[in-house]
């Protein structure tokens, strides 16, 4: 495959599902690939004025590394740490309207992407499979669980501010924080 093809293909599978790999950064990552041994250069192609397209396929060494990394993705369960939980636990100087306005903010462009994939989720693309199926079902499913903590958050601002004025702060307010765990490691998360 060539770039302009892997960029294309990309945007066709729905790839922004999975990856956080941008369009922009497509050559330099087949160049890294390259430099790492993973892929090679098959040859190069031009048709007419075109730019000449260097076409690559995957090596032994980038198929191992491939098995790895899906052996790795599918053992490992990892729930990361959002930093909107660090920014809630530390800002007790904000207002109710402001922090209120912050998460209304949050929860708009949530509910946005919430409705793009479930548009995206009733249009059939080329080659779909149950696994396309499943993995926007996984996308939806963990948006829906933001919404529904966004919501919880936007429901209790003023219980939050309240304590926060009653002496009961964060961290951000010379306070010690709440003293749960990051949602990264078994607590709080979502």
């Amino acid at each position: 495959m060539y770039g302009h093809q892997i960029r294309r293909d990309a945007r066709i599978d729905r790839t922004e599902l999975w990856s956080e790999v941008k369009p922009g950064s497509l050559y330099a990552a087949l160049h890294r690939l390259q430099a790492e041994g993973l892929i090679e250069p098959v040859r190069t192609e031009q048709q007419g004025n075109l730019p000449a397209r260097t076409v690559y396929a995957i090596t032994g060494e980038g198929r191992r590394e491939l098995r790895a990394l899906r052996a790795e993705a599918l053992r490992e369960v990892a729930l990361r740490p959002d930093p909107v939980d660090l920014a809630l636990a530390v800002c007790a100087d904000l207002d109710e309207d402001t922090l209120r306005g912050f998460f209304a903010s949050r929860r708009e462009a949530l509910a946005s992407r919430a409705a793009f994939f479930a548009r995206e989720r009733e249009r059939a693309w080329p080659d779909q499979t149950p696994a396309d199926d499943l993995i926007m079902d996984h996308v939806i499913g963990r948006i829906e669980t933001e919404l529904r903590w966004h919501d919880a958050v936007l429901d209790r601002v003023g219980k939050l501010v309240a304590a926060d004025q009653a002496g009961g702060g964060r961290a951000g307010a010379g306070g010690h924080g709440r003293g749960r765990a990051g949602a990264g490691e078994g607590g709080g998360g979502r």
